[in-house]
């Protein structure tokens, strides 16, 4: 499988479409203390692409993430765009971390060196890892792909790539696997179909499969979360929903409009994070921005809202299927729904770490990096051992790590 090198290198007529279409745009009256109990505050969004047109600088954030050891692979097919950086290490583990929607890549950009690196962060090196951040596929620098074989079961799809990507591509046996979002559930579904090769998941969330229960048999803690999350989907789902059912025409509109993109997206990270009403308490202005840019200059929002409608039709992932591999769930107090009862958890999953954190979201890596590495470094410290144990003929697991 040929692998080779990429950087990001955005040409300087889409930069100048989206100037000429930023100041080009039609924002509306803004009325005062609109707030965001509609979707998406008037006012921070002004502000947003006031500061996109005259203070955010594309390339000097296209830099910052070129520092980043990028590669493009073709598998079945389909190019999948990846980080991967080698960890500075006696013996580094394959590490493999999954993002989702509306995020990228990027999600994970100020955890890689703290990973592939552990001593530049205060760590230890015998705690590195080799870092794989994939851009899934749809999203990013990745793209869309074979829509006849995404359309059925997209994330088992996407799972089956990624695999391939790990093992046939990199050289992987055995790795490990960290995901939120869809990217715990691909996570899931990895270590289900290929548990030969997952030593463990850790994951920020159960994903939404879990959710599939029959209220006959739930629990009263679980019966009362359900009704949260039930309530929560009725007030702040309605995206989702849109996605699942025509995510064409939404896509449409988000493609041509670089304002309506920016007022989508930011609706879920204000929704989904730990910011008191203050994105940029959690973010600031460049992190949002590059990861909208991210969206635009690809043209990948169409790509990324379709798996909504794939997985609405043929879900890649049920309620019946349970995780075998150690699974580790680090909950953010804001992620959408609340902390989930740990018996609702273990119904799908073999759960053996349980960590409820004292701040952050959805976004856990990107707004709360300093909690989420250790969390998942203390998890894998006691699986590394997997990967130094002899196969048969006398290998060893991690000899081509």
């Amino acid at each position: 499988m040929e692998r080779r090198p990429f950087r990001i290198q955005v040409e300087d007529s889409v930069l100048a479409d989206l100037q000429a279409r930023l100041a080009r745009a039609r924002l509306g009256e803004v009325k005062k203390d609109a707030g965001w109990d509609a979707g998406t505050d008037p006012a921070f969004l002004r502000d947003v692409v006031s500061y996109w047109r005259s203070g955010y600088d594309w390339r000097r954030q296209e830099a910052r993430l070129n520092q980043l050891p990028q590669f493009v692979a073709t598998v079945d097919g389909a190019h999948l765009h990846f980080v991967h950086a080698r960890g500075r290490g006696p013996r580094p583990v394959p590490l493999l971390l999954l993002h989702g929607w509306p995020d990228s890549f990027f999600r994970y950009h100020k955890v890689v060196l703290p990973f592939s690196d552990p001593v530049s962060a205060g760590g230890q090196d015998v705690d590195a890892f080799d870092v794989v951040v994939p851009s899934l596929p749809g999203f990013a620098f990745t793209g869309p792909v074979d829509q006849g074989r995404a359309r059925s079961k997209a994330n088992r799809y996407s799972a089956q790539l990624i695999w391939r990507l790990m093992t046939e591509g990199l050289g992987y046996r055995r790795f490990a696997v960290a995901g939120g979002d869809g990217g715990s559930v691909i996570a899931q579904i990895l270590a289900i179909d290929h548990p030969e090769a997952v030593i463990g998941i850790h994951l920020t969330d159960l994903g939404w499969q879990a959710l599939d229960l029959d209220a006959a048999t739930a629990s009263k803690a679980e019966q009362k979360f359900l009704a949260v999350s039930q309530k929560r989907a009725m007030s702040d789902g309605a995206y989702a929903l849109v996605q699942m059912a025509q995510p064409r025409s939404l896509a449409a509109a988000l493609n041509d409009s670089p304002v309506g993109l920016a007022s989508w997206i930011l609706d879920r990270f204000h929704s989904w994070s730990d910011a008191d009403g203050d994105l940029d308490k959690s973010f600031g202005k460049d992190d949002l921005l590059t990861n909208i840019m991210i969206y635009w200059v690809t043209q990948t929002i169409g790509a990324s809202v379709f798996s909504y409608h794939a997985e609405a039709r043929s879900p890649s992932l049920t309620a019946a299927e349970h995780v075998e591999q150690p699974v580790a769930l680090a909950l953010f107090p804001k992620e959408p729904g609340g902390v989930p009862p740990r018996g609702l958890a273990e119904r799908t999953l073999n759960v053996q770490r349980w960590t409820e954190m004292p701040r952050g979201g959805h976004f856990a890596a990107l707004e709360e990096p300093k909690l989420f590495v250790p969390d998942v470094v203390e998890f894998f410290r006691p699986l590394r051992e997997l990967l130094a144990r002899p196969e048969q003929g006398g290998r060893h697991v991690a000899s081509n790590i």
